[in-house]
């Protein structure tokens, strides 16, 4: 790859992402972070989408080898993609083709723009997948990148409904996690003061709550539960307390109707959600807006399209689905130096509208916002479910407590069981397995605990526990 080529494409890159940054540095009004973007007409989201899309595949090419390599391998040049209808020629990347290359070339692999030259210049920092699903994803990020991701998560804070005059308490311990870190620079940018709840316990965190009144906590949707549960067990009342809002990221959560009702019942505060991924949207990609609960509950999720192109495709052929169809989210990020990814499957389940909502955005939103990740697919006995389903479900019994496990066994005849572990008072064993039975259409053993038993979630829940011989 020739040094000039590269450089030449990365200023060009980096112009086009200026060009399309606008009211980066405060909201340009009341209702909106930046009007002629959040608003903009369908016809200027995909002009500005094109116009990044020919100026990021040249970049791709010259300053990745991941990419230069899968376009002369698909008999691909940089100039068959230059819009958005040329994008089903590029298949989707998934996490284990980023795995195998991380595996082949580590720590970083070569999936990103970001080399040890730029790193020495300008870089920022280190963000991880959690590894979960195998070997971790690493992406080093630039002070440019910073920047941008600032600007993105305050345009979504903003539509929140944070202001200048909110303290924010952050419940997370920063690890190499891209939300917490993205919240934090994105209240910075918009001169919303925090309160950095790292390294606490609840109990602290809690105190923090009833000493200093932030009127917004920052963390998990499961962490907003304990919390406030060790509020109660303190004495003192979450509903009661100075916060209004609680913005939420990391797992699924508003589109959990129940967990979602259980939370604000007992915040009585506002529940706002953030949702992205290391991969590909490090920043905000989607975001809650004041109209994002409809009356009849179902919730809606923006996206923000001069960023990033979202698209939804079948989960078996990857090809992409009519708009109103179930799909897979899938993202190519353009709003970084960094790494731009192209058609990364994110691989959350949902369903898109392109109709303006009644906030007067006009990106696409998610309907019913985002739930069952294809990787956290149960299959039992060929019954296939997602936890989000048996989370609903538990949920739906009055009385059971916050935490519930969902752990998979073979017993002695070879048969794989699962068994839902609840905590209440009372034997409601028949109740939840009823309520699991009619949303997932399979019986399951449940064990009634007593209050208390399982562990408190500190951050991210872990609800699967799968024992099953192989």
């Amino acid at each position: 790859m020739s040094s000039d080529r590269r450089e030449q494409t990365r200023r060009v890159w980096l112009e086009t992402l200026e060009k399309y940054k606008r009211d980066g540095d405060a909201a340009g009004s009341d209702d909106y972070w930046s009007p002629s973007l959040d608003c903009a007409t369908r016809d200027e989201i995909i002009g500005i989408q094109n116009a990044k899309l020919a100026a990021v595949t040249p970049f791709l090419y010259e300053n990745s080898d991941f990419y230069r390599r899968r376009f002369d391998r698909l008999g691909l040049a940089p100039t068959d993609i230059r819009n958005v209808d040329d994008l089903p020629k590029w298949p989707v990347v998934d996490k284990a083709e980023m795995m195998a290359e991380v595996e082949k070339t580590p720590p970083y692999g070569t999936y990103s723009t970001h080399d040890d030259e730029l790193w020495a210049e300008r870089g920022w920092m280190v963000f991880s997948s959690s590894g979960s699903t195998g070997v971790p994803r690493v992406f080093r990020y630039s002070q440019i990148d910073r920047e941008y991701w600032a600007w993105a998560n305050a345009r979504a804070m903003h539509s929140h409904g944070i202001r200048p005059d909110d303290s924010v308490l952050i419940c997370s311990g920063y690890g190499p996690h891209v939300f917490a870190w993205g919240v934090q620079f994105g209240l910075a940018k918009m001169g919303v003061p925090t309160i950095p709840g790292g390294g606490m316990t609840g109990e602290m965190r809690a105190r923090i709550v009833d000493r200093f009144k932030p009127t917004v906590i920052c963390g998990t949707t499961s962490y907003a539960l304990h919390l406030g549960r060790v509020m109660e067990e303190l004495g003192l009342n979450p509903a009661a307390s100075s916060v209004k809002r609680m913005l939420v990221g990391g797992e699924p959560g508003t589109g959990i109707r129940n967990t979602r009702d259980r939370l604000q019942g007992l915040w009585d505060a506002e529940m706002v959600e953030f949702y992205g991924c290391t991969e590909a949207s490090p920043h905000c990609g989607g975001y809650s807006c004041p109209a994002s609960e409809a009356e009849d509950g179902t919730v809606t999720t923006h996206l923000m399209e001069d960023i990033q192109i979202w698209e939804l495709v079948d989960a078996e052929s990857k090809e992409i689905v009519d708009e109103g169809e179930r799909g897979l989210t899938v993202c190519t990020c353009l709003n970084s130096e960094s790494s731009p990814q192209l058609r990364f499957l994110v691989g959350d389940y949902t369903t898109y509208t392109t109709e303006k909502c009644a906030c007067g955005r006009t990106h696409v939103r998610a309907v019913g916002s985002f739930s069952g990740r294809a990787d956290d697919l149960i299959n039992l006995r060929g019954n296939k479910m997602y936890p989000d389903q048996i989370e609903e479900a538990v949920r739906a019994v009055p009385g059971v407590g916050d935490e519930y496990e969902i752990v998979l066994t073979t017993n002695d005849n070879g048969l794989d069981i699962m068994t839902v572990r609840v905590e209440h008072a009372d034997d409601v064993g028949d109740a939840v397995g009823s309520e699991v039975r009619s949303r997932c259409e399979v019986r399951v053993d449940v064990e009634v605990l007593a209050p208390g038993t399982l562990p408190k979630t500190e951050f991210k829940a872990k609800r699967v526990r799968d024992e099953r011989t192989r």
